[in-house]
């Protein structure tokens, strides 16, 4: 049972749109905090694009000062281009967590998918309103920061059924 506060940050890796989802736990209860997507313009160089990711996720990091960051593990892509990008977006979601001295949990999509919905192969829009659910959101956030929140409502989750302490 969480006792604690602990802020964690989802992220759904993605080229176009990365996803992020900022929930609390505390006394085993989740409060949502924030969602949305940093936008990639699919203009201008990679490189360009790594550092708009970048700088994004280090805007919302540095604002909300996650204790934690839980991502979404690759499992599949549909080329090997694509899983290369994918690659190295998510690697600048690593890299800012290394660098701020924030804990990394990893989680496959259908971990996140038994959390949230309790079946694996759920589909996006199950997840999405899950998500809108147990938070009480007005309404279904975009795919992207629903998957994020997901994620990261996974993590309070697992840190639940783990029994750790906080």
């Amino acid at each position: 049972m969480i006792k604690r506060n602990i802020r964690v940050i989802g992220i759904d890796p993605g080229t176009v749109h990365c996803g992020y989802g900022i929930v609390e736990g505390f006394d085993g209860k989740q409060y949502y905090l924030k969602a949305d997507s940093v936008n990639i313009p699919r203009g201008g160089s990679f490189p360009e694009r790594l550092n708009r990711l970048y700088t994004g996720l280090e805007d919302i990091i540095d604002q909300y000062s996650p204790d934690q960051l839980a991502i979404e593990r690759i499992f599949y892509s549909k080329s090997i281009r694509s899983a290369l990008a994918l690659g190295h977006m998510r690697g600048i979601a690593l890299l800012l967590a290394a660098k701020k001295g924030i804990e990394v949990f990893e989680y496959s999509p259908l971990e996140v998918k038994m959390a949230v919905v309790g079946y694996g192969r759920a589909e996006k829009r199950q997840v999405q309103e899950m998500v809108k659910a147990i938070f009480n959101l007005g309404e279904r956030l975009k795919e992207d920061a629903s998957d994020a929140l997901a994620i990261a409502l996974c993590h309070l989750n697992s840190m639940k059924l783990k029994g750790v302490g906080l």
